[in-house]
């Protein structure tokens, strides 16, 4: 068992605006000319980032340094800049953006992030083990808080995922959030085998954990805090057995 961390923090921005059977989340707008060709995913994990400090009533002097580790989840999110390039859509704008490295990169330069990091790839199971990392580098004292930061975007690939039913549910929902974990008590379980997928009212990926997180925080999921997910006949679990007191919602 791990310890369980603490919940200090969670943004999470979900797609409402359907287009061709996506709900997306479009693109913010950020200041600066940095950013002026930054993809979309990239501005999406700025924007999570920033809802995650507002929900956490911080400065970003908070987290920034070498005691903030930042550990970056995506399925989906660089297809679009992959595609971009492969098709010759986008001249190589985004070509950095192939790599899936490039968006936590950007985040670190933003909020100036300069501890440890580490890139899961693929659905929820991903996001559970980038949680359960966290509370491993939380435990060990290597960080003083970890950011578990998740994106995905569909919109761009819309056609290309209606081709494979049978991997994605409908409806897509584009989402980015962004989960500030510290020190906590209490144990953390996590479980990992093979089953089929689950029944979602949409499908999100490496996001799907944050929002069921998101809604247990508000108190739309009754008791203990536990979280599972599916990706490609994968299915993960983590519960947090004894969470710390003030951790649910009121």
């Amino acid at each position: 068992m791990i310890t369980a961390p603490s919940i200090r923090a969670l943004g999470l921005l979900r797609g409402t605006a359907d287009r061709g059977g996506v709900l997306s989340l479009g693109r913010p707008e950020r200041e600066g000319d940095r950013f002026r060709r930054a993809s979309r995913e990239c501005l999406l994990a700025l924007a999570a980032v920033d809802a995650m400090l507002e929900d956490g009533v911080a400065s970003r002097a908070t987290i920034a340094g070498e005691r903030t580790a930042l550990l970056y989840v995506t399925a989906a999110a660089y297809v679009a800049s992959n595609r971009d390039f492969i098709e010759r859509r986008a001249g190589g704008t985004h070509f950095a953006y192939t790599a899936p490295v490039v968006v936590p990169a950007e985040v670190a330069i933003e909020f100036a992030l300069t501890g440890p990091y580490a890139i899961f790839l693929g659905g929820a199971p991903a996001t559970l083990r980038a949680m359960a990392h966290a509370a491993g580098l939380l435990e060990r004292d290597v960080c003083d808080r970890a950011l578990v930061l998740a994106v995905e975007i569909f919109e761009e690939c819309a056609d290309l995922y209606a081709r494979a039913p049978r991997l994605l549910g409908r409806p897509l929902v584009e989402a980015a959030g962004c989960l500030w974990l510290e020190r906590g008590r209490g144990e953390l379980g996590v479980e990992s085998g093979r089953g089929p997928r689950r029944s979602a009212p949409g499908e999100m990926l490496s996001c799907g954990p944050l929002a069921d997180l998101a809604d247990w925080r508000r108190g739309a999921q009754a008791g203990p805090l536990e979280l599972s997910g599916w990706w490609r006949g994968e299915t993960a679990r983590l519960a947090w057995i004894e969470p710390p007191a003030g951790e649910s919602a009121a």
